[in-house]
């Protein structure tokens, strides 16, 4: 018995020292800072985000496609819902209300579709991760898909 616990206080003390983070603001092995993880984060663009939509391939017209927003809401309510209100509130993630007067539709569009890379990359989705401690999953959206939501959300938004 005292054989076991040895090796499993053993175990646990090489796991705790293999598995140990180092200080992110140490110096390399050279001396040298070390660099970002995030390859071109200096070519980041916090308005646009990190994906492939920009203001040239997303135009949006001043009034709402009804059709999409029924569909966007439609989306929304299986894979969006379980997470996010219409409302302010949190829930697991941020309220959806005021989005699309904060954000520009190209930055949700690619959040929305491309959600890994923008939390790495972008201030903003770093401080909601931040407040809601949980990264958004991918949820594999077609790009028909995310546009109904976009429409979605900007009719919660008081576009008519």
């Amino acid at each position: 018995m005292k054989k076991i616990a040895a090796i499993l206080s053993m175990s646990v003390i090489l796991l705790a020292t293999a598995c140990g983070g180092s200080d992110p603001s140490a110096q390399s092995a050279n001396g040298e800072a070390p660099k970002s993880m995030v390859p071109d984060a200096e070519k980041y663009d916090p308005k646009r985000g990190e994906g492939k939509w920009t203001p040239e391939n997303l135009t949006l017209k001043p009034t709402l496609d009804e059709a999409s927003v029924s569909l966007g809401e439609s989306i929304a309510a299986v894979k969006c819902t379980s997470c996010h209100k219409s409302t302010e509130e949190k829930l697991v993630g941020p309220g959806w209300k005021g989005v699309t007067q904060r954000r520009k539709p190209e930055w949700i569009m690619n959040f929305i579709t491309n959600p890994d890379p923008m939390i790495d990359k972008d201030p903003e989705a770093q401080a909601m991760l931040e407040l809601c401690l949980v990264r958004m999953p991918n949820q594999s959206l077609t790009d028909t898909e995310a546009r109904n939501i976009l429409e979605y959300m900007r009719k919660n938004d008081g576009v008519k």
